[in-house]
């Protein structure tokens, strides 16, 4: 037997899942935008406020005001009939229509015996009918009949009389009416509309600089060059801005410094390097094979630290065709006795540093070649995401381990490991010039078997 408590922590649960859901649902359909964002919140108060301040005019002057004017009309009216039942004779009904007409500005017409029309169907804006109907129910009690919807500026009232005749009363519409009160909300909404572009005047001033100090943190973070952004905007943002700039200048001074200092490392170590050979060669016929590997190895390290340090942060951005991509990938597979399949899907051309992104996808396709016989690269490019996938069919690598090897010098004991030659450097560069472009190189699983490498970056 299901207790109370259950069913009231069933509703609890039912109840807030179905808040999270259309919390869920607002929040994919609201904008993502600041500018947007900012407009909603300038809008929303102002239209909710015209929207409240709208209908209580409406419940309480506009309906108040008609009401009014409906009773003076109704009274007129019902004195018009107390006249024609006390005073019955054709000359006094000629009399009581002049003074209708003189002194009450109401054209009146007395119709003999006769039936009231149907009735008429209800306008859509009811509130003139609903409250000269009730007002001539309240105070002449008789059968009626009214028509407030033919002529916009007359309103005609039928009464059916005591003894069997009708009155015909004709009475202009702002008599009993107040016509003139969208006057009111004519005003409200110009204003409002005023108002609102005045806000989204200075909004967009005030949204401009967060913009471009967005743009500028995005071009930096995709290693674009960003000459021309200065702070600008409220002392906030002017702060952020310069604080900005002052990282950037402190992260470039960093690079350099590093890049410099290798630099010249490597040039003091080739000269010895150079040194060693021309030593080994000079040794004698046969000399020690694995010196001479040794000097290659050491050459290919250092050049692999060089490579790492400097992460071709100097390249500008050009256009990098993904097909020419392909066709170099396609014909390394090929030396490498390989099995390659490549698809492109969305645009051929993409904005990237050139050299340096075409490094980062061969080193993961060689990493691909070295221990797999099957590879496939799947490039998708969007609107926003340029996502390129390298799946093999090799050993792969052990899941704890996948985000170690993109450490420098890291190199793994069992399944993937790296060649005896290698310097543990391949992944940390791919994945560092990966970040420079604003994305990232991540590991997983592939559906051939293998290992997966995904290579997403902002289109």
């Amino acid at each position: 037997m299901v207790s109370l408590d259950s069913l009231r922590r069933t509703r609890s649960n039912s109840a807030d899942s179905a808040w999270k859901r259309f919390i869920r649902w607002l929040r994919r359909r609201l904008p993502m935008g600041l500018y947007a964002r900012s407009l909603l919140i300038v809008v929303i108060p102002m239209v909710l406020l015209q929207s409240v301040v709208a209908f209580v005019f409406m419940e309480r002057h506009w309906q108040l005001v008609t009401q009014r004017l409906s009773a003076a009309v109704t009274n007129d009216i019902a004195a018009i009939v107390d006249l024609i039942t006390t005073f019955p004779q054709d000359g006094d009904i000629n009399q009581i229509v002049r003074i209708a007409r003189d002194e009450l500005d109401l054209n009146i017409a007395v119709e003999p015996g006769g039936e009231l029309p149907p009735p008429r169907p209800k306008p859509f804006f009811e509130i003139l009918d609903q409250i000269l109907s009730e007002e001539i129910s309240n105070q002449i009690r008789l059968p009626f009949w009214i028509d407030t919807v033919g002529n916009s500026k007359i309103v005609e009232i039928r009464i059916k009389l005591e003894d069997g005749r009708i009155l015909r009363v004709y009475a202009r519409r702002n008599q009993a009416y107040a016509s003139n009160t969208h006057i009111f909300l004519v005003w409200m909404v110009g204003a409002s509309l005023v108002l609102l572009a005045i806000a989204i005047l200075f909004l967009r001033g005030q949204i401009r600089p967060i913009l471009a100090l967005a743009n500028a943190a995005e071009s930096f973070g995709k290693g674009q060059k960003i000459d021309d952004f200065a702070p600008r905007g409220a002392e906030e943002i002017r702060r952020a801005g310069l604080a900005f700039i002052l990282m950037r200048e402190r992260i470039e001074r960093q690079i350099e410094q590093r890049t410099a200092m290798l630099t010249g490392v490597s040039h003091d170590l080739r000269t010895i390097l150079t040194r060693f050979k021309l030593q080994l060669a000079l040794s004698g016929d046969n000399p020690d094979p694995s010196l001479n590997q040794d000097v290659e190895d050491m050459q290919n390290m250092l050049e692999g630290y060089l490579a790492f340090a400097r992460g071709e942060a100097e390249e500008d951005v050009g256009e990098l065709k993904l097909s020419d991509l392909m066709a170099r990938l396609s014909a390394e597979a090929e030396l490498y006795g390989k099995t390659l399949t490549t698809s492109i899907e969305g645009e051929d051309n993409i904005r990237v540093r050139p050299n340096a992104f075409t490094r980062l996808v061969a080193n993961l396709a060689s990493n691909a070649y070295r221990y797999a016989d099957t590879v496939r690269i799947d490039a998708r490019h969007t609107v926003k995401w340029l996502t390129i996938t390298i799946d093999d069919d090799g050993p792969g690598i052990p899941e704890p381990s996948r985000e170690d090897v993109f450490k420098p010098f890291f190199r793994l004991d069992e399944a993937r490991n790296l060649d005896s030659s290698g310097t543990g450097l391949g992944l940390a560069i791919a994945r560092d010039i990966a970040r420079s472009h604003g994305g990232n190189v991540t590991l997983g699983d592939s559906t051939l078997g293998g290992l997966r490498a995904t290579v997403r970056v902002p289109a």
